[in-house]
């Protein structure tokens, strides 16, 4: 193939004629010149059977020994089977997004088609399909541990290695859980990456095996009657507020979650009907807790010193809030009973043992623990079923309670139906 055939002078003294020319320089480069004697370099060739033209650059500005070597680069590239003019194209457009990331990160955003670009698009179009606070945990989580790591490297640009680094440290510091929730966080977010283009592989998928089994670690409860009766006396010598000591009293009476005890609102709570009715965010239900005599008793003396407010327990710091959490925890350490022995969430697991071991029916029992299906219109039908049970086995619940505690010996038995 000839190439540079001509030299500059043939270039700088062609005019323009009644129509456009082209000088051909060999090797595909030409120099158009218009009939109003512009003048522009092209590179002619052939890709995929196609004659295709590619500017280069305008003459005399590109000179002709650049224009030469441009030329002798499009060639290399057409013999590895790279199109010239898609080359030229993509880097036009990288230039062009390399200036909106530059202005994107003086933002503070992230830029487009970084594994953080991607990760957001896919925490807002999931966001519906999880409760508010879960998909809160889950963008702290990638704010505090991903982002900061790799949340400006491309998508594609993300390897297995990158992953490990970021869970490394929670593994070292047996964050075990927390390692396995970033885990499957990071793959959940490549997965919705693949499915739309960004990315042909999960990087995340490896690092799975690689994180320690997290063993499961139950909260701790008290289930024998005996060692049941002394916590209840222990529970009636608290010396701490008025409002911690009826919300520690109504705990193993109520046995719901301590988060959804320590947020209890006067307006869920009828005294008449003898019912607690709320929503379980955990399990996005409405739930009735039927109330015992002697759970009317407690709650009637603090609305005395309550009852104005939102909360039946409200915050010792007048802030308008509810008990802080960790407040039931605290006060059962003070009675000396050590988060090993017994925590706020072991009342659930002491009624349902010895109410399960009492004869009660088992679903009775689950349903008074809001166990629910996970099935919306089950669970919708059955957070009334069994009420009328449930209303029995509370007050009987309670009656057991005060039995204890007064050193009586209550044996367990089988409920007769």
């Amino acid at each position: 193939m000839a190439i540079n055939l001509n030299k500059d002078t043939v270039y700088r003294s062609a005019k323009a004629e009644n129509k456009n020319r082209m000088i051909n320089d060999g090797g595909g480069l030409y120099l158009q010149i218009t009939t109003r004697d512009h003048k522009r370099w092209y590179f002619v060739y052939t890709f995929d059977g196609k004659r295709k033209k590619l500017s280069i650059g305008v003459y005399p500005s590109v000179t002709l020994e650049v224009a030469r070597e441009r030329a002798r680069e499009a060639r290399e590239s057409v013999a590895t089977g790279l199109d010239p003019a898609e080359r030229k194209a993509q880097a036009k457009k990288s230039k062009k997004q390399a200036v909106v990331n530059e202005k994107l990160l003086e933002a503070g955003l992230p830029i487009v088609d970084s594994f953080e670009h991607v990760c957001r698009q896919w925490l807002a179009d999931t966001a519906h399909t999880v409760r508010d606070i879960t998909q809160q945990k889950k963008v702290r989580r990638f704010e505090l541990y991903v982002f900061p790591e790799i949340g400006r490297k491309s998508i594609d640009g993300v390897k297995s290695p990158d992953v490990f680094a970021i869970v490394r440290p929670l593994i070292l510091k047996n964050q075990l859980e927390t390692a396995h929730r970033v885990r499957s966080d990071i793959s959940a977010a490549f997965a919705y990456a693949i499915a739309h283009g960004f990315t042909d592989y999960d990087p995340a998928q490896a690092v799975g095996a690689q994180i320690p089994a997290q063993k499961v670690k139950h909260n701790a409860a008290i289930t024998e009657p005996k060692e049941v009766a002394q916590l209840l006396r222990d529970i009636v010598q608290y010396q701490g507020t008025f409002v911690v000591q009826c919300a520690l009293r109504l705990s193993p009476m109520l046995f719901q979650r301590p988060g959804e005890i320590r947020q209890m609102e006067w307006q869920d709570v009828d005294l008449e009907a003898k019912e607690w009715r709320y929503f379980v965010t955990k399990t996005e239900v409405q739930h009735i807790v039927p109330l015992s005599r002697q759970a009317v008793e407690i709650l009637e003396r603090i609305k005395l010193l309550t009852g104005a407010g939102r909360y039946v327990f409200p915050s010792s710091r007048g802030d308008g809030r509810p008990m802080s959490d960790g407040t039931i925890r605290t006060a059962l350490k003070t009675l000396g009973y050590e988060k090993e022995v017994m925590s706020a969430h072991g009342f659930r697991t002491t009624a349902s043992t010895l109410l399960n071991e009492q004869g009660w029916s088992p679903d009775a029992i689950e349903r008074q623990l809001c166990h629910m299906p996970k099935d919306q219109v089950r669970a919708a039908y059955n957070r009334a079923q069994y009420l009328d049970e449930r209303r029995r086995m509370m007050q009987s619940w309670a009656d057991y309670l005060d039995g204890l505690k007064a050193g009586a010996t209550v044996l367990q038995f089988r409920k007769s139906s």
